[in-house]
């Protein structure tokens, strides 16, 4: 009995420490440790003994003010981004979607509620604003409507829970039947949902697994008015195909 319970118990520490990661990733401040262990749901003793550990790893840093994320972090980010099947096939696709239409391409992979910015290709005209890689982004709005539109209804049901519980306004009924279109013709579109003036266009990328990743096109009205976003949809259907392909 006594052997059973010790595995349990070091999965138990481990699902606390990413828990504990999970909020100092999310975070774009500094926190202190009651903060960090409400975000966690965790006890204060057990909070701070695991950033403790975490500090002496370089995954967490510490000053007066209280707890941030580390700079150890970015060596699991360095290996992703240099090991990862989905870059390695997205990269050229990326570039190539940039030169043909003049917009920014980028890529993103969902990651629970959330995704995340994988990679970028700056097109012809820079935006007018700072999408760093690994930046976490919403599902409900740009690009995100793409990868959520892949939910199935149970799925779907539970994010717009989560939604809710985090008082995040979304009109369900005209938001899923927006999600139904864009099942139905295989491209999101927005119009100035993140960033006045801009506009995206973007489509799943599907492997094994399903739709966990979506690659966008970015530019102002200007460059991207909407006589043209069925072309895109187009191409960017191919360059999903294309990724997928790869990936394969």
């Amino acid at each position: 009995m006594v052997e059973q319970a010790k595995p349990a118990t070091s999965m138990r520490s481990l699902e606390r420490a990413i828990d504990i990661l999970e909020v100092m990733d999310s975070s774009q401040h500094t926190l202190r440790l009651t903060e960090v262990a409400r975000r966690a749901d965790l006890p204060i003793a057990t909070t701070q003994r695991i950033l403790g550990v975490l500090e002496a790893r370089g995954r967490v840093e510490k000053d007066d003010k209280g707890y941030r994320a580390g700079a150890g972090l970015l060596f699991g980010a360095h290996a992703y981004l240099t090991t990862s099947p989905l870059l390695a096939a997205a990269q050229p696709v990326l570039q190539d979607l940039a030169a043909a239409t003049g917009l920014t391409a980028s890529l993103f992979k969902r990651i629970g509620w959330s995704r995340v910015v994988l990679a970028r290709v700056g097109g012809a005209t820079p935006l007018r604003y700072e999408l760093p890689i690994g930046e976490r982004l919403p599902l409900h709005l740009g690009a995100g409507k793409a990868l959520t539109a892949q939910m199935d209804g149970g799925e779907l049901t539970d994010f717009l829970a989560y939604l809710e519980k985090n008082s995040v306004a979304v009109d369900r009924e005209p938001f899923v039947a927006e999600l139904e279109s864009i099942r139905d013709r295989g491209y999101s579109e927005a119009r100035g949902e993140r960033e006045p003036g801009m506009a995206s266009v973007a489509t799943p990328v599907t492997d094994r697994g399903g739709a966990a990743a979506a690659v966008q096109v970015t530019g102002t009205f200007a460059d991207l008015p909407e006589d043209r976003v069925a072309d895109l949809g187009v191409e960017l259907q191919r360059a999903a195909l294309a990724i997928s392909r790869r990936i394969a």
